[in-house]
């Protein structure tokens, strides 16, 4: 159920309904709206992680948190990458994913856990959070490219959503590569760092699956010229593999076997 209404609740109900203005009104005031949702949402997970940590309790954390916090990276950079480059069309797909996402934590809350076991440990956890949102993106930009290629196929046009099939390409993969720049260095700093660490780790052993998918992609890419669907699937393999991780691994410990962590690496 629910959590009872309270003023951080009530952050996200109004982050939920500047969302949904968002996909329902006309361009500009959908912009708007997006921006106030996009406002709104960070405020509630300032107000929900910040201020637990500043009380000394540590950082409430789980799956819907998660994704809740990559929902709003993705959705910020495409506000700001709708700016510069031509993107349209997404607007009420966005619109969806981010009032779910911000209403999902009410229900599924986490838990509040210690990070005190490494000094590295918040840096290890956003580096993992902005790896999730970069490969997000990248599958967002992947599923446009695909609908790209369709349409071309079909001979009705070499655009999607207003922007050309070559530039949303260098866009996917330039996503994708930064995605894996930054999951590695959270890998790296991980197995150098972190004393829970652990080589039979679910988590460790996805996260590494992850990484040598989105690896094969580069060298793949750059080597064999690999490009279209070709590309795109070991895209949404990777990131499939990100997602169970963390957020799909923490879903089964929080909601099916019903086990509380005891520190931000499990």
């Amino acid at each position: 159920m629910i959590l009872s209404s309270g003023p951080i609740h009530a952050l996200a109900w109004a982050a939920a309904a500047a969302y949904a203005l968002s996909g329902l009104g006309r361009a500009a005031w959908g912009t708007r709206a997006q921006v106030a949702a996009l406002v709104l949402h960070g405020l509630w997970m300032a107000a929900t992680f910040v201020g637990e940590a500043d009380a000394g309790l540590g950082i409430r954390w789980g799956f819907a948190p998660v994704l809740s916090l990559t929902a709003w990276l993705v959705l910020a950079v495409h506000l700001t990458e709708s700016r510069l480059v031509p993107i349209s069309g997404l607007r009420r797909i966005f619109a969806l994913i981010g009032a779910v996402c911000v209403l999902l934590p009410l229900a599924f809350p986490g838990d509040v856990v210690i990070v005190a076991y490494s000094v590295y440990a918040p840096l290890h956890w956003t580096l993992g959070i902005a790896a999730y949102a970069l490969f997000g993106v990248a599958v967002v930009h992947a599923a446009m490219l695909d609908r790209a290629e369709s349409q071309l196929r079909q001979k009705a046009t070499d655009r999607v959503l207003g922007l050309p099939l070559l530039s949303l390409e260098r866009l996917t993969f330039l996503f994708v590569e930064a995605g894996f720049v930054v999951l590695t260095l959270a890998i790296v700093i991980g197995l150098f760092t972190m004393a829970h660490w652990r080589w039979g780790d679910h988590k460790t052993v996805l996260s590494l699956a992850s990484w040598a998918t989105f690896a094969a992609l580069i060298v793949g890419r750059r080597t064999r010229g690999w490009r279209g669907r070709q590309a795109t699937r070991w895209v949404y393999a990777g990131a499939v593999l990100i997602l169970l991780a963390y957020a799909g691994s923490r879903f089964v410990f929080e909601v099916v076997l019903q086990r509380a962590p005891v520190s931000l690496g499990n």
